[in-house]
């Protein structure tokens, strides 16, 4: 495996680990400590990988040569007891994981801004243009609306109680679908990726051509 896989398998990590915590940490602000008990508010590696969304999943897309990367780890458990709002702090909670992965895309395409002044290199500039990418593609990638996404729980925060019997039935076969989704609607996925890769670079000053004429020069050297 080259270097530059090498490299990507670690930012996916890092980042579904700050994804996961971000769950963690959401929950506990508004009233459960489950994640922080269980010791999921941790950069340990160990605590949060998933041996099929971490692992295998990654490998067989690097094997299949699939321009995306993605991954999962071990979901962060909350209590919905102990929250004052079940509903609301759901989706709360659910949204915290997409939206740390956005923060992390935007401040690492700012970084990429000042890469004149800061004396960036090429091989600097792809890297961080691959901690970008990856970031906008577990955020979007999230918030589709299929169970067990964080995005399904965006979508049940929005159902009436008298959905309760759909929400389980998507929730029961959410694993199924996802497979699918994984297999079939991954190019659509790639594209909308691009798009806002494309026009977050644009919106912070950055040449989107220039960084992935750098990733692209990375990857073929390996």
């Amino acid at each position: 495996m080259s270097p530059f896989l090498i490299f990507q398998l670690v930012v996916l990590i890092f980042s579904i680990m700050i994804h996961e915590i971000a769950h963690g940490a959401m929950a506990l602000r508004l009233g459960d400590n489950t994640a922080k008990r269980l010791g999921r508010l941790t950069l340990n590696p160990l605590k949060h990988l998933d041996p099929v969304g971490s692992v295998i999943l990654p490998l067989m897309l690097i094997l299949f040569n699939s321009p995306i990367l993605i991954g999962w780890a071990k979901p962060v458990p909350y209590n919905p007891y102990n929250l004052k709002d079940p509903k609301k702090g759901a989706a709360l909670i659910g949204a915290a994981g997409p939206l740390s992965n956005i923060v992390i895309a935007v401040t690492f395409s700012i970084i990429l801004s000042f890469s004149a002044v800061l004396g960036i290199s090429s091989t600097l500039m792809a890297a961080i243009g691959v901690i970008v990418l990856i970031n906008l593609l577990l955020a979007i990638f999230n918030l589709v609306p299929i169970p067990p996404l964080d995005g399904s729980k965006l979508l049940f925060a929005l159902f009436p109680r008298s959905w309760f019997k759909a929400q389980m039935i998507m929730e029961r076969n959410g694993f199924l679908f996802l497979l699918l989704f994984i297999f079939l609607g991954l190019r659509w996925l790639w594209m909308a990726v691009m798009i806002v890769f494309v026009a977050l670079l644009v919106v912070t000053g950055v040449d989107p051509n220039q960084v992935l004429e750098a990733m692209t020069a990375i990857a073929g050297r390996q």
